[in-house]
């Protein structure tokens, strides 16, 4: 009941200081590019930049849309779901590869990534899991990141995730955390709206207080997406239309500062052309938006600053990260109970909130593997 309340209170502020500001236009619009609906984003007016899931497509065999959307010069980033930047080990030299080769393919001024561990223990979990805030982990983290800096050819922008769970005894808010990452390392913030809301939502995070922590100058572009609310919390899923608390967050955030560009992430139950138009029409408002004109986001170009300092955390400190994220990956594959000081309901739902996306990932990258087969721009040799 309280967190209903502050979520009431937090609301009323917002809409209380709400009005439209932004730099010159406002932010460039974007979308999710996916296989699924390829053409249909293709042909989506007022597009002015896109992402795509790094993992899914290949650098020499870029999808034949994605080429045709580069010809038309709209910016491509790459956005890697599988470095596990918060895992234990260090990120893996292929992964690093892959993720810089799809940059380069695409000609793109950075790449993307998130605050997150995917594997732990020899198993993958199929999913972005969230980080204890600690400080031990916090050093990881940072060392994780600054190893990708160093072998990736453009900057690096850092997300957080949205989650069902939260680990005990944290001692950052994700908003602290996320702010030491970005100083100690340098890296570009990746701001997903939608996921502040989230955490409000399921844990009674103040995103307004978030947005006081954050180092918003460092902002690279913006996430928001729709969810459900099921068994009690939020599900950050990507296939229902934005909740209009997610709307008002944004334009909070467009009050606050000027933001380089917005995107939409859609990742199933894909609505009718129509309906996306809607959508992006509804998030070009929200962010204070004005004109038609196009807009290209990081005109001026991308740094990464120098950091601080830090020394690499130890083997010890590493493996008792490794332990801990194995025993929460075990809690929700169903392969043990809820490590001590997590909510057993919590991990309950998010097992299976697990279990149905590791299903539906398996049959979606066999989909997608067909598509790439099928419609894969070939490069001609010259004769």
């Amino acid at each position: 009941m309280w967190r209903r309340g502050l979520r009431r209170r937090w609301l009323w502020r917002l809409r209380r200081v709400r009005r439209m500001t932004a730099g010159a236009l406002g932010p460039a619009v974007g979308i999710g590019w996916r296989p699924e609906i390829d053409l249909t984003i293709e042909r989506l007016p007022g597009v002015e930049f896109m992402e795509v899931i790094a993992e899914g497509i290949r650098p020499g065999a870029l999808p034949e849309s994605l080429v045709a959307v580069r010809g038309r010069g709209i910016p491509v980033v790459p956005h890697g779901i599988s470095l596990s930047l918060g895992g234990a080990e260090r990120p893996e030299s292929a992964r690093l590869k892959h993720l810089g080769d799809c940059a380069v393919a695409l000609g793109a001024p950075l790449v993307s990534e998130h605050i997150a561990f995917v594997r732990a223990g020899d198993r993958e979990a199929g999913h972005l899991l969230p980080v204890p805030r600690s400080r031990a982990a916090l050093d990881v983290v940072v060392a994780n990141v600054r190893n990708a800096q160093d072998a990736l050819p453009v900057p690096l922008a850092l997300e957080h995730v949205a989650s069902v769970v939260s680990w005990p005894d944290d001692e950052f808010t994700e908003a602290q955390f996320l702010r030491e990452i970005i100083e100690r390392t340098g890296a570009h913030l990746l701001l997903d709206v939608a996921n502040l809301y989230t955490s409000a939502v399921n844990f009674g995070a103040d995103p307004l207080a978030a947005l006081d922590t954050l180092p918003l100058d460092r902002i690279a572009y913006v996430h928001v997406a729709g969810g459900a609310l099921r068994d009690g919390v939020w599900h950050d899923t990507h296939t229902a239309d934005v909740a209009e608390p997610i709307l008002e967050l944004l334009a909070e955030l467009a009050r606050r500062t000027e933001v380089p560009a917005v995107m939409l992430e859609r990742d199933g139950a894909y609505p009718a052309p129509s309906v996306l138009s809607r959508e992006l029409a509804a998030i070009r408002a929200a962010a204070g938006r004005v004109g038609d004109d196009a807009v290209r986001p990081w005109a001026a170009g991308l740094d990464r600053l120098p950091g601080r300092v830090a020394a690499e955390p130890s083997d010890i400190t590493r493996r008792a990260l490794a332990t801990a994220e194995d025993s929460l990956l075990q809690a929700l594959l169903g392969l043990s109970g809820p490590p001590p000081g997590f909510d057993e309901h919590r991990v309950a739902v998010a097992g299976a909130a697990l279990a149905h996306k590791r299903a539906h990932t398996h049959t979606k990258m066999g989909l997608r593997a067909k598509l790439r087969e099928k419609f894969a721009h070939k490069p001609t040799s010259g004769v």
